[in-house]
């Protein structure tokens, strides 16, 4: 008799638990099956950065999503970006004016669109601001130690494109 009335309550909890709204995994718009992202747009005078925060983007979209990544014409969607700021600072100098360690920051605009109907799913801007210090986009490092410009643009665009990849998920 014990046993049967805890084993109602539990299988109780469970239906009760279940029908919470409760869902596991990230949250993703239902229609939207394939993803296609360009490269990003850039002004900038610093090479090679609008591929690597593509390439960010596109590895985190095929690791962190359920999309699929296709070609412009067969995508349900389109990620659209531009880099619109990049700006590296001096943290700290050596005694005679050599930085010692340096700061890049990198801004972008994003649009995602739904390429059937033409409708901005999600659009934001990622600023770069000397208030924002602990900002996603912000990557130290130092020269002095074997780390370099490059390691930094490549840790930068990570970063940047986990928070892109972020908007994508559904709000809750």
């Amino acid at each position: 008799m014990y046993r049967s009335v805890i084993n109602r309550i539990a299988i109780l909890s469970i239906l009760v638990i279940a029908g919470c709204g409760y869902t596991l995994g990230t949250q993703t718009l239902h229609d939207v099956r394939t993803v296609h992202v360009p490269v990003f747009q850039s002004n900038s005078f610093r090479r090679n950065l609008d591929y690597l925060l593509t390439e960010a983007v596109q590895r985190e979209i095929r690791t962190r999503t359920p999309y699929r990544l296709e070609d412009a014409e067969t995508a349900d969607t389109i990620l659209k970006g531009k880099i619109v700021d990049i700006r590296k600072n001096a943290l700290s100098e050596t005694r005679y004016d050599d930085p010692r360690e340096l700061q890049l920051m990198v801004g972008a605009e994003v649009t995602w669109v739904d390429r059937r109907s033409g409708q901005i799913l999600h659009q934001q801007t990622f600023p770069v601001s000397s208030a924002l210090t602990q900002q996603a986009s912000a990557v130290s490092f130092a020269p002095e130690v074997g780390q370099s410009l490059a390691t930094a643009q490549q840790e930068a665009a990570t970063r940047l494109a986990s928070r892109i990849v972020d908007l994508m998920e559904a709000p809750w």
